[in-house]
């Protein structure tokens, strides 16, 4: 096994910041059982491919995918590659933040801006995630058409942020003389296997060309924001990043936390920790900060992760049928659970948001990720006899993270460190998966389904009754007449 990432959690327990806003070894004595039962419930679901369809849980062996279809990715990967300059992803939510974090992640910095940084690969640009025109509408002024490959992920094709950019963007491709009907061959489609209006387009244009819309599946059981290594694949082959160097790191992550020692297992842990600081210590801030301009996408990404899994209305209920499992809210248990992620970046925020981490409500937990190796580093040159002369950027990043971890020590504020060694394919894949295994299992600890978003259907439906779509529910259209919103001039000032 390869040097994996490794976790600090000394400043989450009573001895580091005190009995009040610590964890102590008796508070651990009575979580053991929920912990061993929250292992075992998902070690049981997992044993199922139906049960992890059903659920949501398919992405749990998103690290042992078929070779074959590994090497088509690649191959189409290459293709791009070789056929393009420009391209452009379209999606949101999981379907855009899991590849940002990627390209930001493994790629070198102002990777677009240079072309000895690219070494022959294409420039990769991210729309469809906002309503915004002035981002797409300046994108498509500047780049050629006839340089730029499209991949749209969307499972249904309904996503109105993506919906509309796919729609200007092939439209973009189709009206230059050089591409016309042929502009298909342009596009790539990551969309549901079976339905969907984005499925159905993509059958009707192979029926014309085969060599049009090429598509990849969304897997049934992989909900977007676990979805990195199923829709991100094809993004990573682009970029070059070894996908084997990604499943070796899901690989050894995934043996790590389902070990049945609490001790053993850091996503289990984690999530106890944080289940106990959130429950019984009132800690419903969750902060992510990574000493690392790299990971800042990868905090953004882990705030979808946390905040759709766990910000849920209602409690679970599971209903079991014939050996399988079905989960569904309890519309009579309201409990309104989860924690509230912020991303943030080290050193940056030291000088914003850490003021009230430090003075502000002890109401909040702070991961920080610390990396060892940058893979490159600088020494301060000997100007005028400085503090700071001769020392190196490593050395400082390094001392931050630890007058960091003392301030919030001294303040008495829960943290805890991840540390990864280097920020490579291996290691960034470990990080996510941590992520996802620990937020299952806090899922199991609040009582809630961590794999459904129905909080974020209200504005969909508000947006698709005043679109004009047709098909909505009735109740959906009741409430939104009989609850509109009220702008009264006094308060508009």
């Amino acid at each position: 096994m390869k040097k994996t990432i490794s976790f600090d959690f000394n400043n989450m327990f009573s001895e580091a910041i005190g009995n009040r806003h610590g964890v102590t070894e008796e508070d651990l004595k009575r979580w053991t059982p929920k912990a061993a039962h929250a292992l075992s419930t998902i070690e049981e679901v997992r044993k199922s491919s139906e049960n992890r369809i059903k659920i949501g849980l398919e992405w749990i062996n998103l690290g042992e995918q078929d070779p074959h279809l590994i090497d088509k990715i690649d191959q189409h990967g290459e293709k791009i590659r070789n056929s393009f300059k420009n391209v452009i992803s379209l999606g949101i939510g999981g379907s855009y933040l899991g590849l940002k974090a990627a390209q930001d992640a493994l790629l070198p910095p102002y990777y677009n801006e240079f072309t000895s940084l690219r070494e022959g690969k294409p420039r990769i640009y991210f729309e469809g995630n906002n309503l915004d025109p002035s981002t797409i509408g300046t994108l498509l002024k500047n780049l050629d058409p006839r340089e730029t490959c499209i991949i749209v992920i969307s499972k249904s094709g309904e996503t109105t942020e993506t919906k509309v950019a796919f729609d200007v963007a092939r439209n973009w491709l189709r009206e230059h003389p050089d591409i016309g009907e042929n502009y298909g061959k342009q596009i790539y489609a990551i969309t549901d296997p079976h339905g969907g209006s984005l499925r159905q387009l993509v059958n009707s244009m192979q029926e014309k060309d085969k060599e049009s819309f090429i598509d990849f599946s969304v897997f049934p059981g992989v909900g977007g924001r676990y979805s990195e290594f199923n829709i991100g694949l094809l993004h990573l082959s682009i970029i070059g990043v070894d996908i084997k160097e990604i499943f070796a790191g899901i690989k050894d992550m995934k043996e790590i936390c389902f070990q049945d020692d609490l001790f053993k297992n850091p996503a289990l842990l984690y999530a106890t920790l944080q289940s106990i600081m959130y429950l019984e210590k009132g800690k419903v801030i969750s902060i992510l900060m990574p000493f690392a301009e790299t990971l800042k996408s990868t905090a953004e990404w882990y705030v979808q992760l946390l905040a759709e899994s766990l910000g849920k209305e209602y409690a679970r209920k599971i209903i079991k049928k014939n050996g399988l499992e079905e989960w569904t809210d309890d519309l009579e248990k309201r409990v309104n659970r989860g924690r509230t992620p912020v991303p943030a970046r080290g050193t940056n925020d030291l000088h914003s948001i850490q003021q009230n981490n430090i003075s502000g409500e002890n109401n909040k937990t702070l991961t920080l990720v610390e990396v060892q190796d940058f893979g490159i580093d600088l020494e301060i040159p000997q100007l005028s006899g400085e503090l700071l002369a001769g020392k190196k950027f490593s050395h400082l990043m390094t001392l931050a993270v630890r007058a960091t971890e003392w301030a919030l020590m001294r303040a008495e504020k829960p943290n805890m460190t991840v540390i990864m060694p280097v920020v490579s394919p291996y290691t960034w894949a470990q990080l996510l998966y941590f992520f996802e295994i620990a937020t299952t299992y806090e899922g199991e600890f609040l009582d809630v389904y961590a794999f459904h978003q129905p909080g974020v259907e209200g504005y969909k439906n508000y947006m698709y009754k005043y679109l004009g779509k047709t098909g909505l529910k009735r109740e959906i259209t009741e409430e939104i007449d009989n609850h509109p919103l009220k702008k009264m001039d006094k308060y508009i000032i």
